[in-house]
C-alpha cells in the first residue's frame, strides 16, 4: 500500500486519522506483523508507540526492529507480581526499546484510604478505571497511535480486533500486529528471536495481570480465564 506520512510535529485532523485506520486495517490484513508495524512507524514516527503488560515483549520486539529505540508504555498498577516487574526492568535492559513507566495518580495506600481497602474485590471496574484506564489515557496523550499485543483467539471479546482499527474513546489509531496469530506462532517467535517472557507463563498461568486478580489457568481452561474468575468481567477496559 502507499504510505500516508502524518507529520511528527502536528495531529492529523481525526477524521483522518479515523479514515486512514480504517483503509489501513482493509490493507494490511493480510500483511506481516513486522510489515505492519513498519507502516505504522513510518507514519507515525514518534507519535507511535507500542504498550505492552509485560507478559512478554514479543510487540515491543518487533517494533523495536521497525523502530529502534521505540517508546515502550508500562502500566505500574501498583499490583503487579514482582515477575511482572522483573519482566519490564529486563526488557529495558537488555531491548532496543524506551520503556516508558505510567501509574496512577493515587498510590495503592492513597486509593485505601479514599475508597476502603482491597477495591478491587468490592468494585474491579472501578479499580481498572483508576488504576489502568485513566493513567493510559493520559500517557497516550502525546501519541497519535499505539500498538497493543491483542490477538483473536485469546477470548471472544478479542475474535474480531482489526489489524489496524479506530480507537474511538481515545480517537486515536490502535494498532494489533499480532492480531492473526495463534499462540504457536507467539511460540515460535519467542523460541525463534530469544525473546523475554514473563516467568508466570511457565508456572501455569495464561494471562498476567493484576496479582490479585489473577489465578493459574485449570486444565481445559482458555488462556484469559484465570482473570477476574468468577466474575462477569472479562476485559479491564483498556480494549473496550
Amino acid at each position: 500500500m502507499t504510505t500516508t506520512q502524518i507529520s511528527s510535529d502536528t495531529d492529523a485532523h481525526t477524521e483522518e486519522l479515523k479514515a486512514l485506520a480504517e483503509r489501513a486495517g482493509r490493507d494490511l490484513e493480510d500483511a506481516s506483523a513486522l510489515e505492519i508495524l513498519q507502516w505504522a512507524t513510518d507514519t507515525f514516527g514518534k507519535k507511535f508507540c507500542v504498550t505492552s503488560s509485560m507478559e512478554d515483549a514479543v510487540v515491543a520486539h518487533l517494533a523495536s526492529r521497525a523502530m529502534p529505540g521505540v517508546d515502550v508504555v508500562f502500566l505500574d498498577t501498583g499490583y503487579h507480581f514482582e515477575e511482572t516487574i522483573g519482566t519490564r526492568d529486563a526488557v529495558e535492559a537488555v531491548m532496543d526499546v524506551n520503556v516508558i513507566t505510567l501509574t496512577p495518580r493515587q498510590t495503592v495506600a492513597e486509593q485505601d484510604a479514599e475508597f476502603g481497602p482491597r477495591l478491587f474485590e468490592r468494585d474491579p471496574d472501578l479499580c481498572c478505571a483508576m488504576r489502568k484506564v485513566k493513567p493510559l489515557e493520559e500517557g497516550l496523550t502525546q501519541y497519535a497511535a499505539w500498538a497493543t499485543g491483542l490477538r483473536r483467539d485469546e477470548s471472544p471479546t478479542r475474535a474480531n480486533t482489526p489489524v489496524v482499527g479506530w480507537d474511538e474513546k481515545r480517537r486515536k489509531v490502535k494498532v494489533s500486529p499480532i492480531a492473526r496469530w495463534t499462540q504457536d506462532d507467539v511460540d515460535a517467535y519467542v523460541t525463534e528471536h530469544g525473546v523475554l517472557t514473563n516467568p508466570l507463563l511457565m508456572d501455569g498461568y495464561g494471562s498476567v495481570g493484576c496479582a490479585p486478580c489473577t489465578r493459574r489457568l485449570l486444565e481445559g481452561e482458555d488462556a484469559r480465564a484465570g482473570r477476574w474468575a468468577g466474575r462477569a468481567k472479562t476485559e479491564c477496559g483498556l480494549h473496550g
